[in-house]
């Protein structure tokens, strides 16, 4: 078994964590007993590049066991929990490559450890997986059918890659499901978000201006969350349509150029590059506190807080201290890395139970194609959708009422009128 991780002690605590995950996600569990005797995966190869967390572990039993033969890293280099990867190498016999806090070069070097697998599918969050395989495959001797990816980023990434006339192998925009991004992304980073913040500094957010950089499904989601506990929401935006959403969802909506100037909190959410740059950096308040819940560290920049400041100070484990050359004290918390993992622990077990149903079913169709399907990025079928959400709800004991024939014809036809 080839892995590398950071302690193997851990092995027994993470196998914990991974039991509790697993006692929370209903519909995943079930459609690992609803396959696991058939091994529809059977000689399955698949390279992962997800967050090492214990709801990833979770997927990976699954995948497992129905057939599926596993090699796994980490999608960013502060996100894994060190010991659900110890677990997944020890108990779960996975090859595993993934460390906390490791640097950029050992995040490719684990992602290109993984792609030795030779996979037939990957999944991939953000898309950096993807994008290796892609240097990797001129020559290669590998049968891929696909490959699945799990967020917005890598989403517009490999659409990117489409529209260039690049992409070789086909896509599966897990993220695009309703049962994913109406739930991940709004009620998953609304709240972990949050709790991120508040483990990397205690603060009250009652009674602060939060500035939320960005209003779609995960903007959305934090500044609801935010407002529910008594800050003053201020959203910044580039896109018309959303932020006329957001102002008539009750928040304010402003240029970060005036919001930079009064907010205390600042997160951004865009998926964009600067969208905190140094004039920006430079107006913040004594005591400005700045997250990042986008895939990738780009979004604050980072070296533009270098510029405006002198001698950094690390606060505690997640929070740095810069003190600016206009006497005011920032705040960055995770490097300015995604907030809900690189301060807490990610996205509740619940939400993920359906975000990882997508994923398991996604998996099961690239295999049933067996490479036929074209190199595009192809949407979640609203029959997959509904599925996962009949299942959701009938794990929480709900029951939802059923269209009579006559309404059925009702809503196919169109001679009823007035």
């Amino acid at each position: 078994m080839n892995y590398h991780v950071k302690d193997t002690s851990l092995a027994d605590e993470g196998k914990k964590r991974m039991d509790w995950a697993e006692v929370h996600m209903p519909v995943l569990v079930a459609l690992k007993h609803k396959y696991e005797s058939e091994k529809p995966l059977k000689g399955t190869k698949i390279a992962g590049c997800l967050h090492v967390t214990k709801e990833t572990g979770v997927l990976v039993r699954v995948l497992q066991s129905v057939g599926a033969e596993l090699s796994w890293c980490g999608c960013n280099p502060l996100s894994t929990q060190d010991d659900v990867a110890a677990s997944l190498a020890i108990h779960e016999n996975i090859s595993v490559f993934a460390r906390r806090g490791i640097s950029t070069k050992e995040y490719y070097d684990d992602i290109n450890s993984v792609i030795g697998i030779r996979p037939n599918i990957t999944i991939d969050d953000g898309a950096d997986l993807t994008v290796e395989m892609h240097k990797n495959m001129n020559g290669s001797k590998s049968v891929i059918y696909g490959g699945t990816e799990e967020t917005t980023t890598g989403v517009v990434r490999l659409r990117a890659l489409q529209n260039a006339g690049k992409l070789k192998y086909p896509i599966i925009a897990v993220n695009d499901a309703e049962t994913k991004h109406d739930f991940d992304n709004v009620y998953g980073t609304g709240q972990s978000a949050l709790d991120g913040i508040i483990r990397a500094t205690n603060i009250l957010f009652a009674g602060k201006n939060v500035v939320v950089a960005g209003y779609g499904h995960v903007g959305k989601g934090i500044a609801k969350r935010a407002a529910g506990m008594g800050a003053n929401v201020i959203v910044t935006e580039v896109d018309p349509i959303a932020a006329l959403k957001a102002k008539l969802d009750g928040f304010s909506v402003a240029q970060m150029i005036s919001a930079s100037e009064i907010g205390d909190v600042f997160i951004t959410t865009t998926g964009c590059k600067d969208v905190i740059d140094g004039g920006d950096i430079s107006r913040m308040k004594d005591g400005a506190i700045l997250a990042n819940a986008g895939h990738f560290n780009v979004e604050i920049s980072i070296p533009a807080i270098e510029a405006e400041s002198t001698s950094p100070r690390q606060v505690n484990e997640h929070t740095v201290q810069y003190n600016l050359k206009s006497g005011s004290r920032i705040y960055l918390i995770g490097e300015g890395r995604l907030v809900n993992l690189a301060a807490a622990e990610g996205h509740p077990s619940e939400v993920m139970d359906m975000s990882f149903a997508n994923q398991f079913l996604s998996v099961m169709k690239l295999a049933e194609s067996k490479g036929s399907l074209k190199p595009l990025v192809y949407g979640i079928d609203t029959s997959q959708d509904k599925q996962i959400a009949l299942a959701k709800l009938e794990s929480m004991g709900l029951h939802i009422d059923a269209l009579t024939d006559d309404q059925r014809l009702y809503l196919e036809g169109f001679s009823e009128g007035t």
